[in-house]
């Protein structure tokens, strides 16, 4: 079997720096020797999803367009961890800005990286549980979502359906109900 080592960086130089995406060319020596001066990277900041079910043991969901692909998503809540904000900290703001829900539990199931071919960044997924509502939305200026309650087998049934296409979110789920079946398992 070939051991399988790191490229070696030679330069980087950045083509674009915004808020949400940025996008550099690096220039790295591959374990082989062979140079590759146009290795195209995109910076983007870490993100956290949500399994957030209500005390009613509903699974919250939401429903927005996505314009890069040009779609109506059905989703888990989520989003942008900020700044220097921890990855579960993040993950209930988002759901208190998008929701309006509180939990009382959260717990870590995932970390994955949605792209690591050409994006940097990771998804931390949680599960989250005994949601209620305690707020209305707070939505940036530039999300229009509904949220959306669904039993567990409705969301699995979606899932056999094809009807949630967002593939970080389909992983998210995969773990979220491995870990929900492992606590069952636990109880009995």
């Amino acid at each position: 079997m070939t051991r399988i080592e790191k490229w070696q960086k030679l330069a980087s130089k950045y083509l674009v720096r915004e808020k949400w995406a940025t996008l550099r060319v690096d220039e790295v020596r591959l374990p082989n020797g062979i140079i590759k001066d146009d290795y195209f990277v995109l910076e983007y900041p870490d993100w956290a999803t949500a399994i957030a079910l209500t005390e009613e043991g509903k699974m919250i969901m939401v429903r927005q367009y996505r314009h890069g692909a040009d779609i109506v998503s059905l989703e888990v809540p989520g989003g942008v961890i900020d700044g220097n904000e921890g990855p579960e900290a993040g993950v209930k703001r988002e759901l208190m800005e998008e929701t309006g829900y509180t939990f009382k539990t959260c717990k870590l199931v995932a970390e994955l990286y949605p792209n690591p071919a050409t994006a940097n960044n990771k998804t931390f997924t949680y599960l989250l549980t005994g949601g209620i509502k305690t707020h209305e939305q707070h939505l940036d200026e530039h999300e229009i979502l509904n949220v959306e309650e669904y039993t567990i087998d409705e969301v699995k049934q979606l899932l056999k359906e094809n009807k949630i296409a967002q593939c970080i979110h389909v992983a998210a789920l995969h773990y979220g109900f491995a870990e929900l079946e492992k606590m069952e398992f636990e109880e009995q």
